[in-house]
């Protein structure tokens, strides 16, 4: 009788800690946690494509859209809360595809004379602050594209799951596919394909949802691992340089990252095989035409196997003079260190980087590869210099496929349903539609006609429940490159 009351005392105690860990942890940022709700008056951007639609009703009931339609037409259940938001827009949750749980936050300070001390350059885990930041710019859906510290992500998204934190939902990606010489202290080199073999198998075992091919890895490993991920029903991507974008897609690769200006090497004179050129393959490509052959054969490439290709673009806009314009989020957002050390990385970029003209055909050939059926996935790669910072990087990477020449609703397109489409998750998220999931984010302002105004985030709805963007936000100044 005494061992029961025992271990009915401790299942009573792990339960009053789970709520106080909700309560103190997620229940302080959320705005909005009733069954039944309806916005009204709103402007609709669908996550389709098509154009906005004005004067909309959207009802929530359950986690779930119920309706979404004119205003005139709407049905709204009996009790529900009536939340009228004339001049504001509604957009599906996005969809992240090139996210971290890490940061590059001190990079001027281990890159001394253009060289990093051993063991390699070391990149900070930001389990608390990230998360906090996606969710809050309206990300509600991410892929970790790449680990660094694989159980600390496998926890953060089972806590996020366990509504013990806040934060979108995770596809977690496994530790890197990264052959030798790497410049990461925390990367794994591969030692053959009997390796990369095992790395898929383990990692699929501990929870992992995806895989991320780095820039040294050889062909045969990376042959071995896409059977060995598509084995387990997954996928793999890649952030290539010593094997070309033709071998990728030839060997059944499923995604390419940030776009062949930076990471496709098959134009570089004497490339040898299995090695990562010195300076990649962005002077190879600054002479290519995105109209040329060569070119639109490889976007024909791409296609017609199915390969997605991830838009970063603000990363490698940071590395490019004057960009982007700084805003004071982003400086409050981070820790002291890692704004001074951002702040010296801006100043350091050379007047006449050829990186103007390289973001330029990346934007150019973005457009066309969407243009030729190619499914195009966005993200903002929070690494670099340190100037992206998680759920901002995610709206600037929007405004900059606007700058790259897509409408707004296109942009948001690629940022939602299209993230969805690769995940295979499109019946559940990624537009707006009746019976999908309420994950979507209410914007104050059209961002159909003036795309920064997808920064004007108010609230972010998750499963229906929303979250105050605000609060988030405010809940991690001065932390970021912290934790």
């Amino acid at each position: 009788m005494r061992l029961l009351f025992l271990i009915a005392s401790l299942v009573l105690a792990a339960i009053t800690v789970a709520q106080t860990q909700k309560a103190s942890g997620v229940a302080a940022f959320i705005s909005v946690d009733t069954p039944v709700f309806v916005l009204e008056h709103v402007r609709v951007i669908d996550g389709t494509g098509t154009p906005a639609k004005e004067d909309q009703a959207v009802v929530i009931a359950n986690g779930k859209i119920q309706f979404i339609g004119p205003e005139e037409s709407a049905q709204v259940p009996p009790g529900a809360q009536r939340m009228g938001r004339t001049g504001y827009t509604v957009i599906p949750g996005l969809v992240g595809m090139h996210n971290h749980l890490y940061y590059t936050d001190s990079y001027t300070v281990q890159v001394v004379g253009g060289k990093i001390g051993e063991p390699g350059l070391f990149i900070a885990e930001i389990p608390y602050t990230a998360p906090r930041l996606y969710l809050a710019a309206g990300v509600t859906t991410m892929r970790t594209t790449g680990s660094l510290e694989p159980y600390t992500d496998l926890k953060v998204k089972s806590r996020i799951e366990a509504n013990l934190m806040p934060g979108p939902s995770i596809d977690a990606t496994a530790p890197y596919l990264e052959g030798a010489p790497t410049r990461f202290a925390q990367m794994h080199e591969l030692t053959g394909p009997d390796d990369a073999k095992r790395m898929v198998d383990y990692w699929a075992a501990e929870g992992m949802t995806s895989y991320k091919a780095y820039m040294n890895i050889t062909r045969e490993e990376l042959s071995v691992a896409i059977q060995q991920a598509h084995a387990h029903k997954l996928k793999l991507t890649g952030h290539l340089c010593s094997v070309t974008w033709p071998e990728a897609v030839a060997l059944g690769i499923d995604d390419l990252e940030h776009g062949p200006v930076f990471t496709d090497t098959e134009f570089v004179a004497d490339k040898k095989p299995d090695v990562c050129p010195a300076g990649g393959g962005s002077s190879s490509w600054a002479k290519q035409d995105v109209n040329g052959t060569q070119v639109q054969e490889m976007i024909r490439n791409l296609v017609s196997h199915h390969v997605a290709v991830t838009s970063t673009l603000p990363v490698f806009e940071a590395g490019a003079p004057g960009r982007p314009a700084l805003q004071p989020r982003t400086l409050d957002a981070m820790s002291g260190e890692s704004a001074q050390s951002y702040l010296v990385a801006r100043a350091r970029v050379a007047l006449d980087s050829p990186m103007t003209a390289l973001l330029r055909k990346e934007m150019d050939f973005e457009v066309a590869f969407v243009k030729a059926g190619g499914l195009l996935l966005a993200g903002p790669d929070p690494t670099g210099n340190g100037g992206v910072l998680p759920g901002f990087g995610d709206q600037r990477e929007i405004e900059l496929l606007v700058e790259a020449g897509f409408t707004p609703v296109e942009a948001i397109q690629i940022a939602t349903q299209n993230g969805a489409l690769y995940l295979g998750q499109q019946d559940r998220i990624g537009t707006l539609a009746p019976g999908k999931q309420a994950d979507l984010v209410l914007i104050k302002g059209d961002p159909s006609k003036r795309i920064d105004e997808i920064e004007n985030v108010e609230t972010v709805f998750k499963a229906g429940i929303g979250y105050d963007s605000k609060k988030l936000i405010d809940s991690v100044r001065g932390q970021v490159g912290i934790r």
